[in-house]
């Protein structure tokens, strides 16, 4: 009986383990079958498609939100004070430099030139009757028939008459000034906006705004620039990674507030070396002709930047690229049609791919469908390539 439980007790242990072991010895079995370093279960090596990568030059573009602004914006406003007499433009048309846009009652300041003009008339007759008296005195004090104080007093008296005559000239020519400033004109050539002052209005001078005019052709495109990216551009230029114009000036388009393309390129021709600590971005501004009218000052755009090349640039697909705690990675193919998870260092996008700044060189074929069956296995799987490799891009 104690043999008989002994062994019952043994069988039961042994009907208990088998089903904890049996799978894993199944699973082995099974892996044992397939070839040797291939798939697990036996399976054929997964077919992918696969580019080879070739160095290029590729352009870069920078976009940022934008508004448009005059080329010269120009604040008119009287430079005498008086009645505003008549307004002589139309609101929002175009006008001229010279023209006249403001009409100041000119009736006190032509009083007050004919009451300098009379002054003047004065000062002169003074001058010259002083002249006479000067010249009566000379040759008498040489025949020793007046003193030598008399000549004194009428020299003295013609200075004086000659600085009073100055004096009143200026004046005179003050108040020309003035009545001519009753005429207020557009400074620049442009569009005028709507006045501010109407008619019968006291203007105090230079205090009181009357109208605005814009030129605009050309027209700027105002923009910020993020200290961050533009760190990176220096970085990169510096590298040899990003090359610039020779000139330093890059080319500028311009989309509309309606998602439209505006016809015509600008260039860049500011960039601020300030950087704004509120917003943490530094002023730029790109100029555009503008002859028909289209950009309007004051309109939110989108401006992108032209011209930037990164030379010799590796680009893959982004659905190449895959991302892992450690970082981005691509799956590679090595001379022994095996698979390699190669990790890299992303840069900028490029149209629908990825600029690879290190981890990949010219020549290495890069996996790009296919990736996802690669993800669920150990590396260094056999794979097979579909229909050969094709070079970066043309893929």
């Amino acid at each position: 009986m104690t043999r008989l439980s002994g062994i019952s007790w043994h069988g039961a242990r042994l009907r208990v383990a088998l089903p904890a072991v049996l799978p894993m010895t199944l699973a082995l079995a099974v892996a044992g079958c397939g070839p040797a370093g291939g798939p697990p279960g036996g399976f054929p090596p997964p077919v992918v498609s696969v580019i080879t990568v070739e160095p290029k030059d590729v352009p870069v573009t920078y976009e940022y939100v934008a508004q448009t602004a005059g080329y010269r914006e120009v604040e008119v406003r009287a430079r005498v004070t008086g009645i505003l007499l008549k307004r002589n433009f139309k609101e929002g048309m175009a006008v001229r430099q010279g023209d006249s846009l403001f009409t100041i009652d000119p009736a006190p300041f032509q009083v007050a030139l004919a009451r300098s003009e009379a002054d003047l008339g004065v000062a002169e007759a003074r001058l010259a009757q002083a002249k006479r008296e000067s010249a009566r005195l000379k040759p008498v004090i040489e025949a020793r028939a007046a003193s030598r104080k008399e000549l004194d007093d009428a020299v003295s008296a013609e200075q004086v008459a000659e600085a009073e005559v100055k004096s009143i000239r200026a004046r005179l020519n003050e108040a020309k000034l003035n009545l001519d400033y009753t005429r207020v004109e557009s400074p620049i050539s442009g569009f005028a906006s709507r006045a501010v002052a109407s008619e019968g209005t006291l203007v105090s001078g230079p205090n009181v705004l009357l109208t605005t005019v814009t030129q605009t052709d050309p027209m700027y495109v105002i923009f910020g620039v993020p200290d961050r990216e533009f760190l990176a551009m220096r970085r990169d230029v510096e590298a040899g990674r990003l090359k610039l114009p020779a000139d330093g000036r890059l080319k500028a388009t311009v989309k509309l507030a309606d998602g439209s393309a505006y016809a015509r390129e600008g260039v860049l021709n500011f960039r601020d070396v300030r950087v704004n600590t509120q917003t943490g971005t530094s002023e730029a501004r790109a100029e555009f002709p503008n002859p028909g009218g289209v950009l309007r000052a004051g309109e939110f755009a989108r401006v992108v930047l032209h011209g930037a090349v990164r030379p010799g640039a590796i680009v893959v697909p982004q659905r190449a690229v895959l991302e892992s705690p450690k970082g981005k990675f691509v799956y590679t193919v090595n001379a022994e049609s095996k698979s390699d998870q190669r990790p890299v260092e992303a840069g900028d996008w490029t149209g629908d791919g990825w600029i690879i700044n290190a981890g990949l060189q010219p020549g290495d074929r890069v996996i790009v469908e296919g990736v996802m069956k690669l993800s669920l296995m150990p590396p260094g799987v056999p794979v097979k390539i579909a229909g050969g490799a094709a070079p970066a891009g043309k893929k």
